[in-house]
């Protein structure tokens, strides 16, 4: 490799972690900016090109989105990340108002601890054409409707219901005051998982577990007393699971290792 090859790898990768972290912090227009740089010096970067598609898509162009998956799955088509997102920007509308909220992804959302969060399901799911402005790390709101807790987006849009079986729980316990967050762990066309986690704990909860283990013997104490109310375990209702799949794999490896370029990167 020559000095001048050597100095071109570097300042890749300086940008290209400069433009995860702008898209971590939710800067997407920035994050156009500092990615179409790095696509000036070298333009068949995949990763940089799906980074591009995944910025488009939070400022709500899909054209523009769909056109840098498009040269993705061009330049790599075996590329995963590039033909999943495609797939679901086929049922993407176009929106109006193309300048979207900013929306810091917080890593430490996909790390579960028992007891105090876990990775659900959604079901009776909205059209696909709302799933598809989705993607892992975005954020969203848990409400309580009737007997049913529901997610919905940051537009305020209705994505689907939680599973009876953690609802029950959760619903009863942010009535008693508890608060809880959600983000986007995946997404399909057809699908979305989401991880919820418990950010407050009201006093009168002190000791209950917000998501249930499956066996008594896996409870472990978290916060006030360390006290665990035994009587809350109910037999078959498994609260927790790994976080896994590979947008979030991805999404965290670059964030730690700005100099690997092998992954899909889409942040």
């Amino acid at each position: 490799m020559t000095l001048e090859e050597d100095r071109k790898l570097k300042l890749k990768q300086q940008r290209s972690q400069e433009a995860i972290s702008l898209a971590m912090l939710g800067h997407w227009q920035q994050a156009v900016e500092t990615n179409n740089g790095i696509l000036a010096l070298f333009p068949e970067d995949v990763d940089t090109h799906n980074r591009l598609g995944r910025a488009y898509l939070e400022l709500g162009d899909y054209n523009q989105s769909r056109e840098f998956y498009s040269r993705a799955l061009k330049i790599d088509p075996y590329n995963a990340i590039a033909r999943k997102n495609l797939q679901r920007l086929s049922y993407a509308k176009e929106t109006v108002n193309n300048v979207a909220a900013s929306e810091r992804v917080e890593p430490y959302q996909f790390i579960e601890e028992i007891g105090k969060a876990g990775v659900v399901s959604l079901y009776d799911l909205v059209g696909k054409e709302v799933l598809a402005k989705m993607a892992a790390g975005n954020r969203l709101q848990l409400k309580i409707s009737g007997a049913n807790l529901t997610a919905v987006n940051r537009w305020g849009e209705y994505l689907g219901k939680v599973d009876q079986q953690y609802a029950r729980r959760l619903i009863k316990m942010m009535n008693a005051g508890n608060q809880y967050s959600a983000t986007v762990v995946s997404v399909a066309e057809d699908a979305i998982s989401i991880i919820i986690r418990e950010t407050y704990q009201d006093p009168s909860q002190v000791g209950r577990l917000s998501f249930l283990p499956k066996r008594p013997e896996a409870f472990r104490p978290y916060g006030g007393d360390g006290n665990i109310r035994l009587d809350d375990y109910e037999e078959g209702d498994s609260g927790y699971t790994i976080v896994g799949g590979d947008e979030i794999e991805v999404m965290l490896d670059d964030m730690e290792e700005s100099d690997d370029d092998e992954g899909n990167a889409e942040i």
